[in-house]
């Protein structure tokens, strides 16, 4: 990253640190009905930390070449813990992880080149499970009820923002890095990252003519999980086997954000 990239995440990545710090005031709140969404779907597993930073954040150097930006959905089970508080540490990320070790024609690697984020740091151990936590937030009347909406907003907010400095702030030396957006089921329909979608958008000005070249760089895919993000490139790729590995990603992203975004 050059100078003025590294003061975009640095300033970035300290106020998503204090923001969890403060929304990790409602934890005594949210560890009862985390433990709760989970139980008929889910074996006993300790909750460490309900709100999760990722701490992958503060290992990135000014020397790091980030070539993209990656949005999960929230952090699972080995997120959340104490000996992690990283995302993308689980099954899915060990996917994502190969995905990329085996495509050396990308010249990315999962864990150097990428910031990871996801749609809001509420831990859950099943992304289906938020809905289940907001609507017993909602029901208790806490003063958390709208954190998972609210949390959403920041995120979207905060990354769309942090990406367009990337962009603006590059030269010929350094990265224009792309957006990922993963998992996007809930993102269509009634799900539950409807207000990520939407602020998302909002911030980049992407319904206006005036629209950042930023957005042209944000693209859409299925989840790493259970392997559907490499089942459904690879199911493209032989509908037209002319194209490279990386056109072939930047068409199928194309695709899936044009479903999310209309």
């Amino acid at each position: 990253m050059n100078s003025l990239q590294w003061d975009a995440f640095c300033q970035f990545r300290d106020e998503f640190k204090a923001q969890c710090k403060k929304w990790s005031r409602f934890s005594k709140e949210l560890i009862p009905l985390q433990k709760m969404a989970a139980k008929n779907d889910t074996p006993d597993y300790p909750i460490e930390t309900p709100i999760v930073y990722n701490t992958a954040l503060d290992e990135l150097t000014q020397n790091s070449e980030i070539k993209l930006i990656v949005i999960g959905d929230n952090p699972g089970k080995n997120e959340q813990l104490s000996s992690n508080q990283k995302y993308l540490v689980g099954q899915a990320g060990k996917i994502a992880q190969s995905f990329f070790a085996k495509n050396q024609e990308l010249k990315i690697d999962f864990r150097q080149n990428a910031i990871i984020l996801n749609k809001t740091p509420i831990h859950s151990a099943k992304t289906k499970h938020l809905t289940l936590i907001e609507k017993n937030l909602i029901d208790q009347h806490s003063l958390a009820e709208n954190l998972i909406k609210e949390s959403q907003s920041w995120m979207a907010t905060k990354t769309a923002e942090l990406h367009q400095k990337l962009y603006e702030s590059a030269t010929k030396n350094s990265f224009i890095p792309e957006l990922w957006l993963v998992g996007y089921s809930e993102l269509k329909g009634n799900g539950i990252f409807l207000p990520y979608r939407d602020c998302l958008a909002k911030t980049y000005n992407c319904k206006s003519k005036d629209v950042t070249s930023a957005w042209e760089k944000v693209f859409v895919y299925q989840h790493f999980s259970m392997n559907r993000f490499s089942i459904d490139l690879k199911n493209f790729c032989q509908s037209d086997d002319n194209l490279t590995l990386k056109d072939s990603l930047e068409k199928l992203g194309k695709i899936h954000k044009a479903e999310i975004f209309n």
